[in-house]
Order: structure tokens, then C-alpha cells, then sequence
């Protein structure tokens, strides 16, 4: 099994996962938001930290979790 069908099957079957990935996804989107805007203020400087730290903390979440379904 690849990488990308334990993540879809994950995603199916395991809450966690599902949830993890979700909010993954929402930091992405801010983070995106937060990219086009040709300048940040220092509040939205801190902001985009706190996303990145919390969006790579949650990928290393899942990938946890995908290590301990392959076992």
C-alpha cells in the first residue's frame, strides 16, 4: 500500500486521522490567505508562525499515526 492510499484509508476509517488532516488543511488555507497580502502586520507575522508551527506539528501527527498502522 502507498502512502497515499493509507492516507485515504485513514481518512475513511479513523477519526483522528480524519480530524488531523481537516485541520491541516485549514492552516493551509490561512497560510495561503496570508501569502497574498504584499505586506503583514506584526500580529499576522506572529499568526503565519503559529500556522506553520501547528500545521507541521499535525503532520508529524499523522504521520505517527500512519507508522503505527503499518505495524
Amino acid at each position: 500500500m502507498d502512502e497515499n492510499e493509507l492516507k485515504e484509508l485513514l481518512t475513511r476509517e479513523n477519526p483522528d486521522f480524519r480530524l488531523a488532516l481537516e485541520e491541516h488543511r485549514t492552516c493551509e488555507t490561512a497560510l495561503e490567505g496570508l501569502k497574498a497580502k504584499p505586506f503583514l502586520t506584526e500580529t499576522e507575522t506572529i499568526e503565519e508562525k503559529e500556522l506553520k508551527k501547528r500545521k507541521l506539528a499535525l503532520k508529524d501527527r499523522m504521520y505517527q499515526m500512519m507508522l503505527a498502522h503499518g505495524k
